[in-house]
């Protein structure tokens, strides 16, 4: 999964070069279509790299789904390509292309260890596949990341005395920085980088998850702490509901966008009032008569 990972990078790297070609030229595809190695944007690149020029006949190679109007098309793709522009975009659509099928032969051979993972498994165990189509049901968490974060973990929790073990072995807990009696502000520890990217990238998707805990725990702490530092708590609560699920065997109960504003109203009472403090008045705080 890390050398999948890698792939990917590399080929992120070859659409930013055929992009800054496209620049080069003059040509603003990325402006007007949202992926520009998707089905319309491939068409149009190979369009250029055999020779065609003409604006309105690369705009007709559009899907109809896409949002842009003609005219904008037409603006988008008047530019000066030259075929020192199209060796360039054939070069890059053919290592785009190479490494596809690199990590697709990858998704390949991880099917095949999974299944002869299963085939491996006791009776009184939970099978691999079973395992990430149980974490797959975390919010933000998908069938391809559920198998890069076993991967990385493992499926025995009892190598880990609490969750808290795990997610310091994940880097996603504060280093100690204390002197005179003042704690300052830290980096994260850098534990396992390749485990600790994948849950922030899902801790991202966790964010604009609808209905999700996660969503209201990340702008919750987004206004007092910004938002790295809330995604990264994003990150270790995912983590923390992971390592439950793995050694425990129990589903994911989400507990709701709307949890913060369930708990209790003193507390919450408590923390609007020291929030009042902070701003230099004094509060007092009075249950109201029934």
């Amino acid at each position: 999964m890390r050398t999948r990972k890698q792939l990917v990078r590399e080929q992120t790297r070859h659409v930013q070069r055929i992009q800054k070609t496209l620049t080069e030229a003059n040509i603003r595809l990325d402006s007007v279509i949202s992926d520009v190695m998707g089905a319309s944007g491939r068409r149009m690149i190979e369009a250029m790299i055999a020779g065609v020029r003409d604006p309105r006949k690369l705009a007709a190679l559009a899907d109809r789904r896409v949002k842009a109007t003609p005219k904008e098309l037409y603006d988008a793709l008047h530019g000066r390509l030259t075929d020192h522009h199209r060796f360039l975009l054939q070069l890059h659509i053919g290592q785009w292309d190479s490494l596809d099928a690199s990590i697709r032969a990858v998704d390949r051979e991880v099917d095949a260890r999974v299944t002869r993972l299963d085939s491996k498994a006791r009776a009184d165990k939970a099978r691999f596949s079973d395992l990430t189509r149980l974490l797959a049901s975390i919010p933000g968490v998908s069938q391809l990341s559920a198998v890069a974060i076993l991967s990385e973990i493992g499926t025995d929790m009892g190598r880990f005395d609490t969750a808290g073990h795990l997610i310091a072995w994940a880097g996603l807990c504060p280093g100690q920085n204390e002197s005179a009696g003042k704690r300052k502000r830290t980096r994260l520890r850098k534990g396992a980088p390749w485990l600790k990217t994948m849950l922030v990238q899902c801790a991202w998707a966790a964010k604009r998850a609808n209905n999700s805990y996660y969503k209201a725990q990340f702008f919750r702490l987004q206004a007092r702490r910004g938002p790295q530092k809330a995604i990264c708590a994003v990150a270790a609560s995912i983590l923390t509901a992971i390592y439950h699920m793995l050694r425990d065997g129990t589903c994911h109960n989400d507990l709701g966008v709307d949890y913060f504003d369930r708990r209790s109203p003193e507390l919450k009472a408590k923390r609007l009032a020291r929030q009042i403090a902070k701003l230099g008045y004094e509060v007092t705080l009075q249950a109201k008569a029934a």
